[in-house]
């Protein structure tokens, strides 16, 4: 016997039948609210809205909704799992081990991840969303050690699944910028980013996007960075959108001040020679940047606090669980109040020669879950949304007013893993937890 707690998080009333020890029993689930049974291992559960009436006594009709079956398999050694439905359910569902006899199964909204922000208010400052981002976005070259995403998950793929924030690396090869990280070339031209983004951004459905764009430069020690501005600066102008798809202020905006466009994030421009206004013509500007700081930093962009976590070279796979620690925790509101917005950036990304590489860190190895292997971030990271968002005692202290608040642009290495993309959809439902009138720009 297995104890489930499910938890509704969509705005319907969900119907929940069962057969447990030969009985067949009907629960009613009504929005957020947790509900427990004892079921067999073997049992499968339906679940469905209940029927609705429309019309006058006379000339009205039933519509019954469609039922969907959930069989409640869960993988060898897995802690959580994103459960196979029909493309047709209105709904994303997860099971989640909280202990050997007891799981969660969480019930989502599946919303629209290609136009996740297009009905989010004006009034929300990007600051206060939650979105994930993919750390070295056109790394697919140069495994184990270079490669951070899959061949799978070209650029266009990558934002029609919800990724919003992108972390592009560039060299200059033959006069012209080309994607790369550290010395492996990873061969699409900037001129290819700049032609799929903004086919993105103006495609009729997902025109009400943003994205933001962290920019650096990986051949420092061989291109001045002058020429390494000016270059990106010359491609931007003569490339699709040309300037005119950018945000280049250097503030954090408000989404309705960035609809159709790209928030320049620059990790590179030097004295911001060739833009115009300088430094405050080059989008969001990092004031500082310390190498692999373990504890984070913080830098101010004009009234944002600016609180970043980017340790990345970690010295092994040992070092996985202290730093999806440290990743996570600064998605959480600051422990003492600011008198100014804060924005979180995170990297769930690490790597190191030789126990480290990026798919060991982001993937994991083995069956972790039997003392074989070593689950990895993006799994764990996975294990921490579910538990705030399914309502896990040991985490329920961290809630605001009974209700999670995680905010923040979070860059992954191999999003899509594990359990096809599973982690994020549970970012971006984090954009709809914890909103109350007035705060966060929320009206």
């Amino acid at each position: 016997m297995k104890h489930i707690t499910i938890v509704n998080h969509t705005s319907e009333i969900l119907l929940v039948e069962c057969e447990t020890r030969g009985k067949h029993e009907v629960k009613v689930l009504l929005p957020s609210l947790y509900a427990s049974t004892s079921i067999d291992r073997a049992t499968e559960l339906t679940l469905s809205t209940p029927a609705t009436n429309h019309g006058d006594a006379k000339e009205g009709f039933t519509v019954v909704p469609n039922a969907y079956t959930i069989s409640l398999s869960m993988d060898l050694g897995a802690m959580w799992k994103l459960m196979n439905v029909p493309g047709s359910c209105p709904w994303r569902i997860y099971r989640c081990r909280s202990s050997r006899r007891h799981h969660r199964l969480l019930i989502l909204p599946r919303r629209d991840l290609s136009s996740f922000l297009a009905n989010m208010p004006d009034t929300v400052p990007l600051s206060s969303l939650t979105l994930p981002g993919t750390h070295d976005t056109m790394a697919f070259y140069g495994w184990p050690i270079s490669q951070c995403q899959s061949l799978a998950t070209p650029l266009a793929v990558q934002l029609q699944s919800g990724i919003r924030v992108l972390d592009i690396r560039l060299a200059v090869v033959d006069s012209r910028l080309i994607a790369f990280h550290g010395i492996y070339p990873q061969r699409t031209p900037f001129q290819e980013i700049l032609a799929t983004i903004h086919s993105f951004l103006t495609a009729p459905a997902t025109c009400r996007e943003t994205l933001v764009m962290s920019i650096k430069q990986e051949d420092f020690l061989k291109t001045p960075a002058a020429l390494f501005s000016q270059l990106v600066h010359d491609e931007i102008v003569n490339g699709p959108g040309g300037l005119g798809m950018w945000f280049l202020e250097n503030r954090v905006p408000h989404l309705g001040d960035v609809r159709g466009k790209v928030v320049m994030f620059s990790r590179f421009g030097g004295s911001g020679d060739g833009w115009e206004g300088g430094l405050e013509g080059l989008g969001m500007h990092p004031t500082v940047w310390p190498d692999s700081a373990k504890s984070g930093f913080a830098w101010q962009c004009k009234n944002t606090l600016v609180r970043t976590h980017d340790w990345y070279n970690i010295p092994s796979f040992l070092s996985i669980p202290e730093k999806t620690q440290l990743a996570t925790e600064i998605l959480l509101p600051p422990a003492d109040a600011q008198p100014f917005p804060t924005l979180a950036i995170t990297y769930f990304s690490a790597s190191s020669f030789p126990l480290a590489f990026p798919p060991t860190v982001a993937r994991g190895f083995g069956y972790p879950q039997y003392g074989l292997g070593v689950e990895g971030v993006n799994g764990r990271v996975g294990k921490w949304l579910l538990d705030f968002l399914g309502g896990q005692d040991d985490v329920c202290e961290k809630r605001l007013d009974g209700d999670v608040r995680i905010r923040g642009w979070a860059f992954m290495d191999f999003f899509m893993d594990p359990e096809d993309g599973g982690m994020v959809p549970l970012l971006v439902e984090c954009n709809y937890r914890g909103r109350r009138p007035g705060e966060e720009g929320w009206p």
